[in-house]
């Protein structure tokens, strides 16, 4: 027992009350919200084993599915002209070249020439890359604004953006999802702010949201500028590689490229690799060169995966014939949804969303009869990511798959739809419910 005395009051306290609490039985206690499933759904709704070779066909839980999981948007993951690169740079320098950060030791003329043509392809002075897409932008963020700026930024920008918006020891806003009005308004507030701590505005959006595929409104929050003095910042993730003539991504699509200050996006959806980048004025990517945290503190890429991002690119340069095929069975999956009566939102990009009624266990056991019975692999996505009562099934459609799959596609949707509706889905037992007609 500990006993203390404060003026006339004695207290006694047991003695374990005045230990800290223990990190590990904190974490064991309370697994998070997707980690509350993990008993349930591990292997199978989370972390499943998607085998074989990449394709729009491949296995999983022992069976062969039809698989709209994987932003492998044109098809170049295991086209053979890059399976060749990718192995002959693996062959000649291995993953250990070059060592440590490109500041330090890790630069070399290929990453140069990479940087030097995505700066081409995006219509920007120059570019940086970057390691990883996620860890990139959020260093980007950190970056570039103090505790004085203020971050303006929308309500549905990808996780990557949210944590780096937390990381800012200034003020930030948030706007409803591609809501001008609203953006409007928080860029007032964000401006007498700014008056009086004699801050910037770092305004933040994506070109394409990889949940619902509708495209930001670039043009509209850059017609904003003529009212308000702030930068714009794209993350570019799903509309590079698939969005404008050539594949220039959504800046270009919407005619506003050269109104975006700092335009970003990775190598793992169209490139179908590892890596990220980074595109500004030239004095800006010099900052960022020696001020990135990640970057000055991390290895560079490895070489291999540098060559391979100098083919993929030049692949997307020479021909638009990848995008154009994205584009074929792009169309004709939102097609043949709309036509059947689905609802896929406001979708202007390759993402394809199927908007459906029920509950969490109604999609569960939906996900689980597609997979089992209809072959077909797709992501799922419930509450709280989208409104109670909303399933949400992600389709990624890439120029490796082809319009057999659509059809495929199109009749199991079909026949689960019914069977949502006809009550099918609400039995207690996985597979009871999938062997219902």
């Amino acid at each position: 027992m500990y006993v203390f005395q404060t003026n006339k009051t004695l207290f006694v306290l047991p003695l374990h009350k005045l230990m800290s609490a223990d990190l590990f039985e904190k974490l064991r206690n309370n697994m998070g919200p997707l980690g509350m499933h993990h008993k349930e759904a591990h292997g199978y709704f989370t972390f499943p084993k998607l085998e074989g070779e990449l394709s729009p066909h491949m296995n999983f839980n022992g069976k062969t599915v039809l698989n709209w999981s994987i932003n492998n948007y044109l098809g170049l993951g295991n086209h053979p002209e890059i399976r060749k690169v990718d192995e002959e740079a693996a062959k000649e320098w291995g993953l250990a070249y070059p060592m440590g950060s490109r500041m330090m030791s890790g630069n070399t003329s290929k990453h140069e020439y990479l940087e030097s043509e995505l700066s081409k392809f995006v219509n920007k002075e120059d570019t940086i890359l970057v390691n990883f897409g996620y860890q990139g932008i959020l260093s980007l963020i950190d970056a570039v604004v103090d505790r004085r700026d203020i971050i303006v930024y929308d309500a549905e920008s990808h996780a990557c953006i949210i944590d780096g918006v937390r990381l800012h020891q200034g003020k930030r806003f948030v706007f409803k999802h591609n809501d001008i009005e609203n953006c409007e308004k928080q860029l007032e507030r964000a401006s007498k702010l700014a008056e009086e701590t004699g801050g910037a505005i770092l305004v933040i959006t994506e070109g394409v949201f990889g949940m619902t595929g509708n495209q930001g409104k670039l043009k509209e929050i850059v017609n904003l500028k003529d009212k308000f003095h702030f930068r714009l910042l794209v993350d570019d993730a799903h509309g590079f590689g698939t969005l404008g003539p050539k594949g220039e991504g959504t800046g270009v699509e919407q005619g506003v490229q050269n109104e975006i200050d700092i335009y970003f996006s990775t190598f793992a959806k169209s490139m179908a690799s590892i890596g990220a980048f980074i595109s500004s004025d030239k004095d800006i990517v010099r900052f960022l060169r020696y001020n990135m945290r990640s970057q000055i503190f991390a290895k560079s890429l490895p070489m291999p995966l540098v060559i391979g991002g100098i083919k993929r690119l030049e692949m997307i340069m020479k021909s638009t014939e990848h995008k154009d095929q994205l584009w074929r069975v792009a169309n004709a999956l939102q097609k043949g949804f709309k036509e059947s009566g689905f609802n896929i939102g406001a979708t202007k990009s390759a993402v394809t969303p199927v908007y459906l009624n029920g509950t969490v266990a109604e999609a569960t056991h939906l996900a689980y009869d597609l997979r089992e019975n209809y072959d077909i692999f797709c992501s799922i996505v419930t509450y709280p990511v989208v409104p109670k009562g909303v399933i949400l099934l992600r389709m990624i459609p890439t120029a490796a798959h082809t319009l057999e799959d659509v059809q495929t596609t199109i009749d199991a949707f079909n026949a689960i739809s019914k069977k949502l509706n006809a009550g099918a889905y609400k039995k207690d037992n996985l597979v009871e419910a999938s062997q219902l007609v």
